[in-house]
């Protein structure tokens, strides 16, 4: 059963700032720190690959002492507001209703919210009753790929469906203000919020790439490189230094026998939808790619104008190249990179 990606909308917070107007509240939040760290965390931000970003609060709510509950409380409703924006945007842009969705995932790593967003926009937006849903809660950056791979799982068995898959971030919510580590340092130099929705079909006569497959691969005995934790301050940022050095030792099993699986090698892919995780790895696996004739310039533009946004960025990349008339033929190579540690991957035929 043919599934296709019909579009793809997304969704910003209403506070924006350019990385220079952020370097001020740094001076205040490191005050009291030792100048060469102070010079230190500015360079990080400087040189991140971030010229901007949006969130859910301003920078004086970001930078003030707030309990999880008070944070946690923005981000759900936050949250809601930016999952109807992003859904009601994708139906519009294909002419669909709210009823005429079948299935619909949410994703997101950087809140916590029972009933979960789904059952929220079901009872805003007036979907169907007899929608069926998955919440997906711990895949991290991932999980923008994995929901699209649930979805199509869903509709290959169901023909003339349609599915919303929405994934919703606002890394902003998980800074720590007393937590002076460079996992939280970093984080806060690459991480903005947003959300975004794509809408996929197996309707035979819908239009859009068709996705002609997926699949997971794990990392062993590699859980520690990145994640939560659950503190008295929130949700508290794990990021390894060996990410990098990670994924470049495991990059060719990722890449080459999936590819290979469809009789295809990396120079028959046109496209590179590739997750922005970070400047590091953008460059590592730029490195890797340009070997092979491959760019990330979508990849790094995404990076530059809205910063990481967890599972929601890699839709952004996508919904770059659905706005381009690409040739029918040109394929595409969707990938992300989450905590577990995993790596999740969709081939795209236009």
């Amino acid at each position: 059963m043919s599934v296709k990606i019909q579009t793809v909308a997304k969704a910003l917070p209403a506070y924006t700032r350019s990385t220079a107007e952020i370097l001020p509240f740094l001076d205040i939040w490191l005050n009291g720190q030792e100048e060469r760290f102070i010079r230190k965390v500015k360079k990080i931000f400087e040189n991140a690959g971030v010229d901007n970003r949006y969130a859910i609060m301003g920078p004086q709510e970001v930078f003030t002492r707030t309990s999880f509950e008070e944070k946690n409380n923005i981000y759900m409703r936050e949250a809601i507001a930016l999952g109807r924006t992003c859904l009601q945007g994708a139906l519009q842009k294909v002419g669909l209703q709210g009823t005429d969705i079948d299935y619909i995932i949410t994703v997101s790593c950087t809140g916590i919210m029972i009933p979960s967003l789904d059952a929220y926009l079901i009872n805003e937006l007036q979907l169907r009753q007899d929608i069926v849903r998955l919440p997906v809660t711990e895949m991290g950056c991932a999980a923008g790929v994995s929901g699209i791979i649930y979805a199509r799982r869903m509709l290959q068995a169901n023909p003339g469906k349609r599915a919303a898959v929405i994934a919703v971030e606002s890394p902003t919510a998980t800074f720590q203000l007393d937590d002076f580590s460079m996992a939280n340092i970093v984080s806060a130099a690459i991480f903005g919020d947003g959300a975004a929705c794509v809408i996929l079909s197996s309707y035979e006569n819908d239009s859009g790439p068709e996705i002609i497959a997926d699949e997971m691969y794990h990392f062993y005995d590699a859980d520690y490189l990145m994640g939560f934790q659950l503190s008295n301050t929130g949700l508290k940022m794990v990021l390894d230094i060996e990410v990098p050095e990670k994924i470049e030792a495991h990059f060719g099993d990722i890449v080459h026998p999936f590819l290979e699986k469809h009789h295809l090698t990396i120079a028959d892919i046109n496209h590179l939808i590739f997750h922005p995780g970070g400047k590091k790895i953008i460059s590592l696996v730029e490195e890797l790619f340009r070997n092979m004739g491959k760019k990330l310039d979508d990849t790094k533009e995404v990076l530059r104008m809205y910063g990481n946004m967890s599972s929601a960025t890699v839709l952004y990349v996508l919904e770059r190249f659905l706005e381009q008339s690409l040739p029918k033929g040109d394929k595409g190579l969707m990938l992300s990179f989450g905590p577990g540690f995993s790596a999740q991957r969709i081939l795209l035929q236009w």
